[in-house]
């Protein structure tokens, strides 16, 4: 019974989908091929798999994720692919649940949210209503029982937006990528050395940012994709929102709480992130006089950030700077 309904949810998927833009059907070249639902790994494998796989991001660049449904040449490319890999959690249920068909024969599956250990999107946040709470967020000053909430919240599935994290993606994903091709095992574990030593002296840089700065907290006037970078670092936070929340617009509790930190902490920056139209982030700024400046989560790039060839270590290294000038 769970096979037939696999299969009738695949070809659900296939009819609601026939009306997007139908993506190019992979060719095979006689490499591996794996498959990235969205840019953070696709960015990670590539690097790991140099020439020797071929590597394939599944959401393009300007993609919106969290409302994707796989076109029917998506569904081919999966199924073909010796190696899938997508971030798990919520934003990809339509691939837990197109996994269980049985059609589906896509050699070596993995979920970025099965590599990392996953933290609570933090939806006690003062954001919902106007009520009154005390507002102390991912290290405040109090660190919250997610259990006492656990009908209430949801995992955070931006598991990359720490450089750590990211590290023990990119080792798990070469043991992924050797098993799939055992002949080039060595030149996967050679490209992961390479790279995650570029990721570990991003880690350093991230550190030296936070432990020279004159305070460890941070404003963000919009979704907050970045918990595990905060928690990492030892940074506080006060965010207009929760992970990646459906509101469009603060309360107006949450406005006023976010314009006064900046005054009374002296914060000199304001973030907003990717993609967003940065009106919260504006208000701040323009009842502050703090400057708004881009944190970016490297969930997906725009078009013209992917063909200028950004990376997960250009954006993140323009993070960092900008966090320098936050916390100074």
């Amino acid at each position: 019974m769970k096979r037939i309904t696999a299969f009738i949810i695949l070809i659900c998927l296939c009819l609601c989908s026939c009306s997007q833009k139908e993506s190019t059907e992979i060719s095979d070249n006689g490499r591996p091929i794996v498959v990235a639902t969205i840019f953070p790994q696709y960015d990670f494998l590539r690097e790991l798999a140099g020439n020797k796989a071929d590597v394939y991001l599944l959401i393009p660049p300007g993609g919106e994720s969290h409302s994707y449904e796989p076109s029917p040449s998506d569904i081919i490319n999966i199924s073909k692919s010796d190696l899938f890999v997508y971030a798990g959690g919520n934003v990809d249920l339509w691939a837990e649940r197109l996994l269980e068909a049985e059609e589906m024969t896509a050699t070596r599956t993995i979920a970025l949210t099965d590599i990392v250990p996953l933290l609570c999107e933090e939806h006690e946040h003062e954001h919902e209503h106007d009520h009154e709470h005390d507002h102390e967020h991912g290290g405040l000053d109090e660190h919250h029982d997610h259990s006492e909430h656990e009908g209430h919240s949801e995992y955070d599935e931006h598991v990359w937006t720490s450089p750590e994290n990211a590290i023990e993606i990119c080792l798990a994903l070469t043991e992924e990528l050797c098993a799939a091709d055992e002949a080039n095992a060595r030149f996967y574990r050679q490209n992961c050395k390479a790279y995650t030593d570029k990721l570990t002296q991003l880690d350093k840089a991230a550190r030296e940012a936070v432990e020279n700065a004159k305070h460890k907290t941070i404003v963000f006037a919009d979704r907050f994709p970045i918990r595990y970078f905060t928690e990492e670092y030892g940074l506080s936070y006060i965010a207009a929102f929760p992970g990646c929340a459906a509101e469009t617009e603060p309360g107006p509790q949450t406005l006023v709480r976010l314009i006064d930190t900046v005054r009374e902490e002296s914060i000199p920056v304001v973030f907003y992130r990717e993609f967003s139209n940065g009106k919260v982030a504006d208000l701040v700024c323009e009842s502050t006089g703090a400057k708004k400046l881009l944190f970016h989560s490297c969930h997906n790039l725009s078009a013209e950030d992917f063909e200028n060839g950004e990376t997960y270590l250009s954006i993140m290294s323009r993070n960092i700077s900008n966090l320098k000038e936050a916390l100074n």
